[in-house]
């Protein structure tokens, strides 16, 4: 990627070193860690899928700091926010409206969340109460050796993803969401609406890759790979027969890794927020 010359996003929290507790919200168990892992290691929404409504009480002062100048991972998580600030900025703007833009808060191990205690385990993730994306940087280097899935394309789609969420939280669609989910006939319907949900945000995250590259180029040769890489690598059926053997398509959340490659290519090749519209797909 090529972000030399950009901008650094003035919406980035450094907790890394501190953080807690939240107080009077509730800790995840391991048991719970583990589903994470198996099933959610992207994109999970805290608030619906761990189930960590109720409790989420006063948040425990949590210090944030600048990002260090001589930090390049910070630094490139900076460049790559601003980046779909500008993005999500301009289309908003297309549309007559002003695009509040999320916080991103980088953490180590743990940090209270207006969802719950936010843990490095749970991946990358979007709290909707809140409007942060939270990511520990220590999954970049899983994203490297577990998944085998390397590259700064790879990584800034991961924050892609979850802002991607936040447009959905803007839109009113992850409340929709969440209450077809609780009206679902089934588990499996109601994982159903998750699937549709988190390869919306894939797509999303293809939108802004487009308007980025047509607006400063940052895309280089091998970056979209990368991407796709990425993609399939934490498909649910990839990420189940990794830690399994097999995989269980009535559990899906987040989608297959075709399904995932396939809606962030569509976002990146048209550039067109319709064209994201999974809720009506008749094929995924």
């Amino acid at each position: 990627m090529r972000l030399d010359d950009e901008r650094e996003s003035n919406n980035v929290e450094d907790r890394r070193g501190g953080g807690g507790l939240p107080v009077g919200g509730k800790g995840i168990g391991i048991g719970t860690i583990a589903l994470v892992l198996l099933a959610m290691y992207f994109g999970v929404d805290p608030s619906t899928v761990l189930n960590l409504t109720q409790g989420l009480g006063q948040q425990a002062p949590v210090e944030a700091r600048p990002i260090p100048a001589d930090d390049p991972m910070a630094v490139f998580v900076a460049k790559v926010l601003a980046s779909t600030e500008d993005t999500w900025g301009a289309i908003f703007q297309n549309a007559g409206h002003a695009y509040p833009a999320p916080k991103l808060v980088l953490f180590t191990g743990q940090t209270p969340t207006a969802c719950g205690s936010g843990q490095a385990a749970m991946g990358p993730f979007y709290c909707p109460a809140d409007r942060k994306v939270y990511i520990d940087l220590g999954f970049y280097q899983e994203m490297k050796t577990r998944f085998k899935a390397p590259g700064d394309f790879a990584q800034a789609y991961v924050i892609a993803h979850e802002v991607g969420h936040h447009i959905q939280n803007l839109m009113g669609t992850s409340d929709k969401v969440q209450q077809a989910k609780q009206n679902a006939r089934s588990e499996a319907q109601a994982n159903q609406y998750s699937v549709r949900l988190e390869l919306q945000a894939d797509c999303y995250a293809g939108v802004w890759a487009n308007h980025a590259d047509g607006t400063n180029r940052i895309l280089e040769q091998g970056d979209v790979e990368e991407a796709m890489t990425a993609a399939a690598a934490i498909g649910d059926d990839a990420l189940q027969k990794q830690a399994q053997g097999y995989a269980v398509p009535d559990s899906f959340t987040h989608g297959t890794s075709q399904q995932r490659m396939h809606w962030f290519n569509l976002g990146l090749s048209s550039g067109d927020i319709r064209q994201c519209d999974t809720f009506r797909a008749a094929s995924l």
